[in-house]
């Protein structure tokens, strides 16, 4: 029988929903895979299993493969847009990445205003290879980090807790500030819409620290920035699917939804269910929001979690989800489990 062109997860975001959800998880390429574990060895640093197209494009495709999912998401970084502007980027074994620190306004002058994006064709090569390689009703998604939540690594030179350095740099030195979020704003538009050259059908904007900041900061620098991406890749790919994901975000999604004109918003599992749909689901589809803890446990509790999920936002427009990435030590059973849950 000829496979169906449509694709489910593209179908909710374009405002259809699904009797089942389509499903992918977030780090669903990753470590709690025996085979990724296996590439990552061969690829050696993280950087070069990202720069390798063959490698990365392997890595995308794993969890297709095992678990069916309805969209694979291409395996690469949201800190290669700064090391496109030439900033050294470099991830240490357990210790995350480490940047050059922009913690002033002398640095931030030296910050280039345009990325090499020779440097990531690699990335896009990839997204050919692995759009060739799927079916035509699994999606492939593109990525970027969000401009705030790439700053605050910038700023820092690395993770930390609650992006002091950032935040403390945005209330001293908001001009400097601002300088560095309009740099990644017009090069995440760049990017992601060479991803949507490349083969991606949509688009995610990652805001992993966007609940740090309080309501006019949060306006100022996660909302405003992601609004300005998405009006630049819509300029020139009027149709295109974005889903941003401001963690955290809390009541102010509701402003995000409507400031940011995103197809989907990507929910956290401390989003409160009936704010979300009174509020959220009935504007855009929402994409989550089980609690990756939850999956590493298993049992009666992830199918009681799993069926919450659904009795929350399955009447609505649902891509089922994590709450956030999956971690690394979560049994293979218990994705199988939650897949099984959720397809009935």
């Amino acid at each position: 029988m000829p496979q169906s062109a449509t694709k489910p997860f593209i179908d909710v975001l374009s405002g259809q929903r699904q009797a089942i959800p389509p499903m992918w998880m977030m780090r669903q390429a990753g470590r709690y895979l025996p085979e990724y574990r296996e590439v990552r060895a061969k690829a050696g640093g993280f950087l070069d299993l990202c720069f390798t197209p063959e490698l990365a494009a392997e890595v995308t495709l794993q969890p297709i493969r095992r678990f069916g999912f309805n969209a694979a998401i291409i395996f690469s970084d949201i800190l290669v847009i700064p090391y496109a502007l030439g900033r050294s980027v470099r991830f240490e074994v357990g210790e995350g990445p480490r940047l050059e620190p922009l913690d002033d306004p002398a640095k931030v002058a030296t910050l280039a205003a345009r990325a090499d994006f020779s440097k990531l064709a690699p990335v896009f090569e990839a997204l050919r290879i692995v759009r060739g390689a799927l079916a035509p009703e699994v999606a492939l998604i593109g990525f970027c980090g969000a401009p705030w939540t790439v700053a605050t690594y910038m700023v820092a030179g690395q993770g930390t807790p609650d992006q002091a350095p950032a935040r403390m740099m945005a209330y001293r030195h908001p001009e400097a500030f601002a300088q560095i979020i309009d740099v990644l704003v017009d090069n995440s538009v760049e990017y992601l819409l060479a991803q949507l050259a490349a083969g991606a059908d949509a688009l995610q904007i990652f805001d992993t620290w966007a609940g740090v900041l309080p309501p006019t900061e949060f306006a100022r620098w996660s909302i405003e920035p992601t609004r300005r991406i998405v009006e630049g890749v819509r300029a020139k790919a009027p149709d295109a699917k974005i889903i941003g994901f401001p963690r955290g975000a809390g009541a102010q999604l509701p402003a995000y939804v409507e400031t940011t004109s995103v197809n989907a918003v990507s929910i956290d599992w401390t989003a409160e269910p009936a704010f979300i749909r009174e509020r959220v689901q009935s504007k855009v589809a929402v994409q989550g929001n089980l609690d990756p803890l939850v999956l590493i446990t298993g049992g009666t509790a992830l199918d009681r979690a799993v069926d919450d999920v659904l009795a929350n936002f399955a009447q609505g427009r649902l891509i089922f989800n994590l709450g956030h990435g999956i971690q690394p030590e979560t049994p293979i059973a218990h994705v199988e489990q939650m897949l099984r849950r959720v397809r009935g």
